[in-house]
């Protein structure tokens, strides 16, 4: 593959990760020519910016100032080593381990060749009769003309995890993607493709964890495609070390009359970015987003939603949730467009920020366009402190005032927690929340 020339010594680093591709045997000249194409907008892009619009509130000068590597000594695991992070209820699992797929941990579901099986498993391991439905989709819903992280994604793409149910399929247990950094100043680009054909159903869980506590970046791609009916119910935990960047990019594209339930969560990394589409391309389509933020420190977490509009009788829901002390500060941005046409819309978006500190931030930015004349669309955003009243209450029970407001915070974040569907993950944000309140100034 050819390379570009860049002037920032940070992407040079990140594009030397090209020298080490081979060619590529799945997907042919179509894939390779994606690949090229988006090599081709890392050259002409740049680094986003606090004088970029969508990126104001979030600066990558600290990013920039790091020199991430391409994996090139890949570490062993063993199961023991992520047990921590074993769901009970996902008989079903991919892991991938610094970017790099980890058969060994991994429990796949692609032994069936036929092309109306459901596949779960890495993109070099499609059967073949898989193959071309599956190349069909991959990078052709998250655009990247105009967005690095993508465009570089893209560009490095050779393996990505694959979940593809065939109609009127379920897969009747959750999958588990679970994605885990083991050694500091490394790259890894992770990538993810859900096809969810005519009237299947499939519950997700995307995790990112670390072993280590030390400074890398996770640049992530994620595309999920529902058509006609189809329901997935999607849970993404962000828990990387305190020390690392976090860049992810989803879309999802809804067909008539589909159902996506995604369930957000963000504890871990310095600076932590999602960008999310969600594209209503069937009428009477569905998709609640569910989202919740728990940064202190010095940490950053940025969530920028959009959800298109295109077509009748649509309805989407969001509740975002931040809860910030220390230092810390958080962005969320939605933004909900009908466009002509798409009558009978209902939506409704709600962000509630809770500040733990005098020095906490929180900028929240709900946004609506709406160029349909029969839809009901609300929008509302809360910013505010503990109440003392309720943390005088608790005390008067005997509670200390940091036992009360710990577990005032605690319930703050359960309404989000509770709305995971996996009861092992729930456990265990529930107690990664607990410990990251009790630890809050």
């Amino acid at each position: 593959m050819n390379t570009v020339a860049s002037a920032s010594p940070f992407m040079d680093t990140l594009l030397a990760g090209l020298s080490q591709q081979g060619d590529s045997h799945l997907g042919g000249a179509g894939l390779e020519a994606l690949r090229g194409r988006a090599l081709g907008r890392v050259g002409a892009l740049t680094l986003p910016s606090v004088h970029d619009e969508s990126w104001r509130f979030t600066s990558l000068a600290a990013l920039t100032r790091q020199s991430f590597q391409p994996l090139s000594t890949p570490t062993t695991l063993q199961a023991g080593d992520i047990a921590q992070w074993h769901l009970a209820e996902a008989a079903t699992r991919l892991v991938f381990v610094d970017g790099v797929y980890a058969p060994q941990l991994s429990s796949p579901c692609a032994n069936a060749p036929a092309a109306d099986s459901a596949v779960v498993c890495n993109l070099l391991s499609v059967p073949t009769a898989q193959a071309a439905a599956i190349t069909a989709d991959l990078g052709q819903h998250m655009a990247f003309d105009d967005a690095l992280f993508p465009a570089l994604n893209t560009a490095l793409l050779q393996d990505a995890a694959v979940v593809r149910v065939p109609p009127n399929g379920t897969v009747a247990t959750p999958v588990h993607v679970l994605c885990v950094s083991t050694q500091p100043d490394v790259a890894s680009h992770p990538r993810l493709l859900v096809l969810a054909e005519t009237g299947s159903a499939v519950t997700l869980v995307e995790d990112y964890v670390a072993l280590h506590d030390g400074s890398y970046l996770t640049n992530t791609v994620v595309e999920v495609v529902l058509q006609a009916n189809a329901q997935v119910t999607h849970v993404r935990v962000q828990r990387e070390s305190a020390q690392a960047f976090h860049m992810a990019s989803g879309v999802v594209a809804l067909g008539r009359s589909s159902r996506y339930h995604l369930v957000n969560v963000a504890l871990g990394a310095h600076i932590s970015r999602l960008d999310l589409t969600v594209q209503h391309a069937g009428d009477g389509a569905e998709c609640t987003l569910d989202g919740l933020a728990l940064v202190g420190g010095q940490q950053l977490a940025d969530t920028h939603t959009f959800v298109d509009h295109t077509l009748p009788q649509g309805v989407s829901r969001q509740l975002h949730k931040c809860i910030v002390g220390g230092n810390a500060h958080a962005v969320f941005h939605g933004k909900v467009m009908v466009r002509p046409g798409a009558q009978k819309t209902d939506s409704a978006q709600s962000s509630r920020s809770l500040l733990l500190s005098s020095k906490a931030r929180v900028d929240t930015q709900p946004q609506l366009e709406i160029f349909a004349d029969d839809v009901k669309c609300t929008h509302g955003a809360t910013v505010g402190q503990l109440d003392s009243e309720e943390v005088f209450y608790l005390q008067s029970r005997g509670l200390s005032e940091a036992a009360a407001r710990n577990l005032l915070t605690y319930a703050f974040a359960g309404e989000i927690i509770h709305r995971i569907p996996v009861a092992s993950l729930r456990q265990q944000l529930e107690r990664a929340v607990l410990e990251q309140t009790q630890d809050q100034p």
